[in-house]
């Protein structure tokens, strides 16, 4: 049996290598913590652990980091796999099966910004379903702050913008 911050490490490792696409801390720790597993504070410790070792890759965007497991990660999975028992792989399929149509939303619902190439800076945001483009929106604003404030409304306001753009083009 693993000492238990190996086993977290290792739940961590196989949640990225069943995963399609990256997974935030927070989804990451949603499962682990609502499940018992572990202290917020051991979970944090085996995540950076893992990137240190560079065993997961992060990203941050916004607020959000967002890991992916390496080929070095899925090496080391693949000698220790076995000591993750059956019943929290189980958990862990059921959690993807039960998370993956908010997962995929999450992930694919975003909006970044960067330096324009004159003044002020470019927001895209972007909104997708079942691997459709809806909306694909690049806009201009004069600062930084404002680029920040489009991002976040974004997250929030997403679903009504695209309904009464919709609304207003038809």
């Amino acid at each position: 049996m693993a000492e238990p911050l190996t086993l977290y490490k290792l739940m961590i490792l196989y949640m990225l290598a069943k995963s399609e696409f990256p997974l935030t801390n927070a989804q990451i720790s949603g499962f682990i913590l609502d499940k018992g597993y572990t202290t917020y504070f051991h979970l944090q410790q085996a995540i950076s652990e893992l990137t240190d070792s560079e065993l997961i890759k992060v990203k941050t965007v916004r607020n959000s980091s967002y890991f992916q497991i390496t080929p070095q990660g899925k090496q080391t999975l693949s000698y220790f796999e076995d000591q993750i028992s059956d019943g929290i792989k189980k958990d862990i399929a059921d959690f993807f099966k039960e998370n993956i149509i908010q997962i995929r939303e999450e992930l694919s619902d975003t909006a970044d910004y960067y330096k324009g190439q004159e003044e002020g800076y470019q927001v895209r945001c972007r909104l997708r379903q079942n691997n459709l483009s809806l909306v694909d929106l690049t806009i201009a604003v004069p600062t930084e702050d404002a680029a920040k404030a489009v991002c976040l409304n974004w997250k929030e306001k997403r679903q009504s913008i695209y309904e009464n753009l919709i609304e207003f083009l038809l």
